[in-house]
């Protein structure tokens, strides 16, 4: 028995099917209300594109011998997966053996197979190709993709978009301004679009968040995660496990894999709302660039400077490392969308009242700047 769940956002929309609720489950809650995720009977789904799903360990077998059948093959990594990636007639397939999973993509109808050995690695793995098979058809209207945090005033839409490098303060600001007042649009990265003869329209991009230990602590929100572990709860499953530990230990120390990259808790969309009481938005327009700057031991200020968005700030094919175009969904579109739509929307946001920001780790003090800042958006 077959189930679906089908995704509406902007003007494209694609269903995922599987024979298991696993897979279709993951990916209601996974995009939820950020882009209009909900149940739709299996048997309805008709020609639009579509992610079939399935738990098929012989599926899985037989795009694998495809794969290695004497053809010329390219190894890639999506998702932080090595893959193995061939073609077959016009078709792209791939195969993972890391989440024994096989992949076909028909990039003229827009329709991804996947044949998994297991629904709870075949779950996440669709979930990322629903997104790319979105992504691709707005990328093809005319949208590009923002590395920026974003938040959304419910009253108007106004939407503040946060830019910077990790550890700048995107998800400090976005979350210090969905916690007073304002809505979470996005955690990280942004799709925009210019419309009308000045407007830049945002989007979310569906994804987990990552909170370091000492982020969560200072929003005062670690005692509610503790307590949701305690109570059989989980955080989404990349989360290492040091993370949980300590989450259930009371320690808020940072986790650093390697003295490099720090392992943080790992937040799904809907526990935003659902345990954090943060508000999500849906869409918005912009209206306001900051630009943070985390600096301890200093006092929160509004400072001097003249950055303004670049190129730096798009997800380009050059700099999308996680989510390469291997399947084909934007069917020559860099990953970041057009060029033009790029320019456009970077001349545009430049006309946008700019605040160049120093944060610090005093949560108050951070608050009551970036309220005094956003109150004249």
């Amino acid at each position: 028995m077959s189930s679906a769940t089908r995704l509406e956002v902007a003007a494209s929309a694609v269903t995922v099917r599987s024979n298991s609720d696993v897979v279709t489950d993951w990916a209601l809650r996974y995009f939820g209300p950020w882009w209009n995720a909900t149940s739709v009977d299996a048997a309805a789904v008709g020609a639009e594109p579509v992610v079939i799903a399935d738990v098929d360990p012989d599926g899985y077998e037989e795009v694998t011998l495809l794969v290695h059948d004497d053809r010329p093959v390219r190894a890639a990594v999506y998702a932080k997966h090595p893959l193995l990636v061939a073609r077959d007639g016009r078709d792209i397939i791939a195969t993972s053996t890391s989440e024994g999973i096989g992949y076909r993509s028909t990039p003229s109808s827009g329709r991804l197979v996947l044949a998994g050995t297991h629904a709870h690695l075949l779950a996440p793995a669709a979930a990322r190709l629903a997104r790319e098979a979105v992504r691709g058809r707005l990328l093809r209207d005319g949208w590009a993709v923002l590395h920026a945090s974003a938040v959304v005033r419910p009253d108007d839409g106004a939407t503040v978009l946060a830019f910077g490098g990790k550890g700048a303060g995107k998800t400090t600001t976005a979350l210090l301004l969905a916690s007073n007042g304002w809505q979470l649009l996005a955690n990280d990265r942004v799709l925009v679009r210019p419309t009308g003869e000045r407007d830049v329209e945002v989007l979310p991009w569906p994804a987990a968040a990552a909170l370091g230990l000492g982020l969560l602590h200072s929003l005062g929100w670690d005692d509610t995660a503790r307590e949701h572990l305690r109570a059989g709860g989980s955080f989404h499953p990349t989360q290492h496990e040091s993370v949980t530990e300590a989450l259930l230990a009371g320690d808020h120390t940072p986790r650093w894999e390697y003295g490099r990259r720090e392992h943080k808790v790992q937040v799904f969309p809907d526990q935003f709302p659902a345990l954090f009481d943060v508000p999500l938005a849906t869409n918005g327009r912009a209206a306001a660039l900051l630009f943070p700057r985390i600096l301890p031991g200093t006092l929160p200020a509004i400072t001097d400077g003249t950055r303004s968005v670049s190129e730096a700030d798009f997800m380009t094919g050059t700099t999308e490392d996680r989510y390469p175009d291997i399947f084909g969904q934007a069917q020559g579109v860099d990953s970041g969308g057009h060029p033009g739509v790029r320019a456009e929307v970077a001349a545009r946001l430049a006309r946008l009242p700019h605040h160049a920001l120093r944060l610090s780790h005093d949560i108050p003090a951070n608050t009551a700047l970036l309220t005094k800042v956003t109150a004249t958006v």
